[in-house]
C-alpha cells in the first residue's frame, strides 16, 4: 500500500497547508489517525529548534507515522507498519523537495519564505494536493523496479531516526505546552516584579532624601525673601 495520508504544515506554529489520503487505500485509517496527525503538527509547532528532524512515530491499526522537518516545513505521512521505513522518507523527501519547488515558482526566490510565514488560512497551499497524489502513485509497490532503485541509491541512515509511540509523542506535546505556558507567566511576572522594584527604590530615594530636599528649598526661599524681596 502507498502512504495513506500526507501533510505539510508550517513548522513555527504547525499550520496545516495541504492534506491528502489516498482514497483507495485508506480503509484503516479512521478520524483518530488523522486527528493525531494535526495532534502531532500541533506538537511540533514552535519546537523544532529542538525537535528530532525526523521521527517515526507507531500507532493503532499497524500504522506507523513518519515526518520530515525542512525548510520551515513539517512533512508527515502515515503508512502501514510492514511499508519500508526508508522509501517512506524517500516519499517525504520528494515532497519537500516538490512542495519547495511550488512555492518558489509561485512566490520567488526571495519571497516565498515571506509568503509561507504570513499564510493565516488553513489548507491554503490545496492546490499542492494534485502533486501528493502523483507522488503517492510512485510509492504504491515498495516492490516495483523504481523503488528497488531508490532504495539501492540511497545511503542514508535510517537507524538512528528515532521510533516512538504516538501516546508518548502527544503527552510529550502536551508537556511542551505547559512548559510554554509557565514560560509566559514567568515573563509576565517578572515584569511586573520590576516595575514594582522600581517603584520600591523611588519610594526609599523620596523618604531618604526628600527631608533633605525639602530643607534647603526653605533655607533658599527664606534667603531669598531676606535679601533680595
Amino acid at each position: 500500500m502507498p502512504p495513506l495520508l500526507t501533510f505539510v504544515a508550517r513548522s513555527s506554529d504547525g499550520l496545516p497547508l495541504v492534506a491528502n489520503t489516498a482514497p483507495d487505500f485508506s480503509q484503516g485509517v479512521t478520524q483518530e489517525h488523522k486527528n493525531q496527525a494535526k495532534d502531532i503538527l500541533r506538537g511540533l509547532g514552535g519546537t523544532t529548534a529542538g525537535a528530532s528532524a525526523k521521527m517515526s512515530i507507531d500507532t493503532t491499526n499497524n500504522l506507523v507515522f513518519h515526518y520530515l522537518v525542512r525548510d520551515m516545513l513539517v512533512h508527515l505521512t502515515l503508512t502501514e507498519r510492514s511499508y519500508p521505513k526508508r522509501l517512506a522518507f524517500l516519499y517525504l523527501d520528494e515532497i519537500a523537495d516538490a512542495f519547495l519547488e511550488s512555492l518558489v515558482n509561485d512566490h520567488g526566490e526571495a519571497g516565498w519564505r515571506t509568503a509561507l510565514a504570513t499564510t493565516a488560512r488553513p489548507y491554503a497551499f490545496i492546490k499542492f494536493d494534485l502533486i501528493i497524489q502523483r507522488r503517492r502513485k510512485d510509492f504504491v509497490d515498495p516492490t516495483s523496479r523504481q523503488n528497488t532503485t531508490k532504495l539501492n541509491e540511497d545511503l542514508a541512515d535510517i537507524q538512528s531516526i528515532m521510533r516512538k509511540n504516538i501516546n508518548e509523542v502527544l503527552d510529550r506535546g502536551e508537556k511542551l505546552e505547559n512548559v510554554g505556558n509557565i514560560s509566559s507567566n514567568l515573563v509576565r511576572e517578572s515584569k511586573k516584579f520590576k516595575w514594582g522594584a522600581k517603584k520600591l527604590t523611588w519610594q526609599a530615594m523620596v523618604n531618604q532624601y526628600g527631608p533633605m530636599v525639602a530643607a534647603g528649598v526653605f533655607v533658599v526661599f527664606v534667603l531669598y525673601m531676606k535679601f533680595f524681596w
